[in-house]
């Protein structure tokens, strides 16, 4: 047993000491509490608590502690926005970059209307939940903390959707979307759309219709749509295809829009580099010209429907175009205010480059990951650009996740 004082939280959510070996991380301590634990190999298992943090507070989960999902369900939420500041912080100082880092905005408010379920079906039924931490062993849910009410009770109706459709030993995926007109199921690792005969398609239409479902799919490919799926973005309304990207939150999605909103300014045009389904293009397109550019045509398709379906604004381009392989160049670039940028958590690295010579006004970059945010920063810093401030946005309550927005300008 070894008597351990944590020294700071680490990126993954676990409490670390420095040791004369090397870290050690202790999951579910504090910084500055004392704990007995049982370490092995760099890790520390809590066996006592001998002093408390004051900022320690009571997981309002059943699961915590071995459900993956969540790291930090026993910290108070100021502890948690002071800790996701610092990653923030941190990511940037590894690049040599220093600027206003903003107090992190709590965006989770109702919950995740999207989530991804594992489930597995053995001869005794269907285990459905998240995986355990550090593990691929699947926790069973009964219930979760940070779902939106739409989505957490309908646990029961994902695992009949299971038992009817995983195959017995091998996991499967239920990625479900609550969107306006009732839910969105994408069934990832089950049976082919192609494979289907009609017997079975039958039984599908049936269960679909049993669970009120909006849309059925698998594998990204639509089996039974008795509604089309509909989310409000601004004052648009998107049909989103199979499986399509979407900010989990409503608040979280909300209060992006409004931090690049700010952040364009009054731009009169302005170009959205990974728009996905109009996140922000469909709201920019309320007071500015906007040429969108999306990899996922069925994204694009989807954007252009919400665009024109649109009373007022301005004029909305959206092309489907694959940034990393054809970046937009200066070209591309000419006669534009500003841009806008939500890469995936790879970052942007080939687009920073062509953006770090571009001569115009204001770029905002959005980012669901601090460290190549700060990579990419970094290419704009030297080509020129000064990064005004950057604001951490929390939409994933409790897990060692935070989100951002970072305004640059000449």
């Amino acid at each position: 047993m070894t008597r351990l004082t944590i020294d700071h939280m680490g990126d993954g959510g676990d409490g670390v000491v420095r040791g004369p070996d090397g870290p050690v991380f202790v999951p579910g301590a504090l910084p500055g509490e004392t704990v007995e634990a049982d370490v092995t190999g760099g890790r520390g298992a809590i066996t006592q608590i001998i002093e408390a943090s004051p900022e320690r507070a009571v997981p309002p989960c059943p699961h915590f502690g071995i459900c993956g999902g969540c790291a930090v369900q026993h910290w108070s939420d100021a502890g948690i926005a002071g800790w996701k500041h610092d990653l923030v912080v941190r990511a940037l100082s590894r690049r040599g970059i220093e600027t206003d880092v903003r107090a992190t905005l709590p965006a989770w408010a109702s919950g995740r209307r999207r989530a991804g379920f594992q489930a597995l079906k053995g001869a005794d039924g269907v285990t459905l939940g998240f995986a355990r931490a550090r593990s691929h062993v699947i926790e069973p849910i009964a219930s979760c903390h940070v779902l939106a009410p739409a989505l957490a009770a309908r646990l029961d109706d994902l695992r009949a959707l299971a038992a009817s459709l995983a195959p017995i030993g091998k996991p499967v995926v239920l990625h479900a979307t609550a969107t306006e007109t009732g839910l969105d199921i994408d069934l990832r690792g089950g049976p082919p759309l192609a494979k289907l005969d009609r017997g079975r398609r039958e039984q599908l239409s049936r269960l679909a219709e049993t669970l009120d479902l909006a849309r059925l799919s698998l594998d990204g490919a639509a089996a039974i749509e008795r509604r089309a799926p509909v989310l409000a973005i601004g004052k648009a309304r998107v049909a989103p295809p199979p499986g399509a990207f979407l900010q989990p939150t409503i608040s979280g999605e909300q209060a992006l829009q409004a931090l690049v909103l700010a952040g364009v300014g009054k731009a009169k045009t302005v170009v959205d580099l990974h728009a996905g389904l109009g996140t922000f293009a469909l709201r920019l397109k309320e007071s500015a010209k906007v040429r969108a550019y999306e990899a996922d045509a069925a994204m694009v398709a989807a954007l252009k429907a919400a665009a024109d379906g649109m009373g007022g604004g301005k004029g909305l381009e959206a092309t489907a175009r694959d940034l990393v392989a054809a970046p937009v160049t200066l070209f591309d670039l000419k006669g534009v205010d500003a841009v806008v940028f939500d890469p995936p958590r790879a970052g942007a690295a080939e687009q920073a480059e062509q953006l770090a010579r571009w001569k115009g006004a204001r770029i905002v970059g959005v980012s669901c990951d601090a460290a190549t945010f700060a990579r990419d920063a970094r290419t704009l810093i030297d080509g020129g650009w000064r990064l005004e401030h950057v604001t951490p946005v929390d939409q994933f309550r409790y897990a060692a996740h935070v989100e951002l927005v970072g305004v640059f300008s000449r």
